[in-house]
Formats: structure tokens, C-alpha cells, sequence
């Protein structure tokens, strides 16, 4: 199983989009800090899930959800 998720930083609400095959596993090392690019803005949480069969499928979505730009967009995945 393949994962697309986007996390909210609760530093400052801001969020990012990410894609992997072990959700627990990636959400622990971007708050542990392991990812260059989300340490800053430590602690992260969950806020939009994907889940997919193939890789492909979900790197497909997950380039389309990052060329979105658009947070109303993003909230309105929530509620869908």
C-alpha cells in the first residue's frame, strides 16, 4: 500500500505534502526531524490521507495535489 498525506505543522498551520509506503514510520521522523525540510516547524499532525495500490497511482497524486497551491482546495479534501 502506498500513501499520499498532507501534514499540518502545529508551530504555524502550514502544511505539506508527502507521499509514502509507511505512514506512522514518515509522520515519526519528520516531529523526530529527520526530514530536512519539515524540522522547523515541529510538531506535525495529520491532516489529509490517501491511500493507493500502486506507486504510481500515488506519485501521480501526489504531483497533482503539490501543484494545487490552493489551501481552500486542501481543506475542502477533508470534508469530501
Amino acid at each position: 500500500m502506498y500513501y499520499i498525506y498532507i501534514i499540518q505543522s502545529e508551530l504555524d498551520s502550514s502544511l505539506y505534502i508527502g507521499y509514502t509506503n509507511d505512514f506512522e514510520r514518515r509522520l515519526k521522523e519528520h516531529n523526530e526531524g529527520l526530514s530536512n525540510y519539515t524540522k522547523r516547524k515541529r510538531p506535525w499532525k495529520l491532516f489529509y490521507l490517501e491511500s493507493f495500490d500502486s506507486k504510481r497511482d500515488a506519485l501521480k497524486r501526489e504531483l497533482f495535489l503539490k501543484r494545487q497551491k490552493n489551501r481552500a482546495f486542501y481543506e475542502s479534501l477533508k470534508s469530501a
